[in-house]
């Protein structure tokens, strides 16, 4: 090498440039792992149908949402909202129409789902 190459693997001032670690803050609520599991589950079997486009997550101090979007610039058709405020009065999860209606509301999630999951039932007679 010459004097005006350095060496690739050499990180020169690295210690300047370190990211700083991102810390969750303790005040917001957020969607557990087994919870977002199942909504995008949902989410991906829309999307193969050709139903829903585009998501947004948000965490917010007294509530999560999960906003779901049939084209990116629209308003969201449906919210998938996680209050933990209500879970002992009216249920945590709830998920609200683009017109701010209130579809279900409930303490389980998968049920507050089975409101917009539309899936094709075998009734047996």
């Amino acid at each position: 090498m010459t004097d005006g190459e350095a060496d690739p693997s050499e990180f020169r001032g690295a210690e300047r440039f370190a990211p700083v670690p991102l810390q969750p803050s303790l005040d917001l609520v957020t969607f557990s792992r087994r919870e977002l599991d199942r909504i995008l589950s949902l989410y991906g079997r829309k999307v193969a149908a050709g139903e829903w486009r585009d998501y947004a997550i948000d965490f917010l101090k007294d509530r999560a949402v999960f906003s779901v979007f049939r084209r990116a610039s629209e308003m969201p058709i449906y919210r998938i909202e996680k209050s933990p405020k209500l879970a002992r009065r009216q249920g945590a999860y709830s998920v609200v129409s683009a017109t701010g209606l209130i579809v279900r509301r409930g303490h389980e999630l998968d049920r507050v789902l089975r409101a917009i999951d539309k899936t094709l039932r075998v009734v047996r007679g």
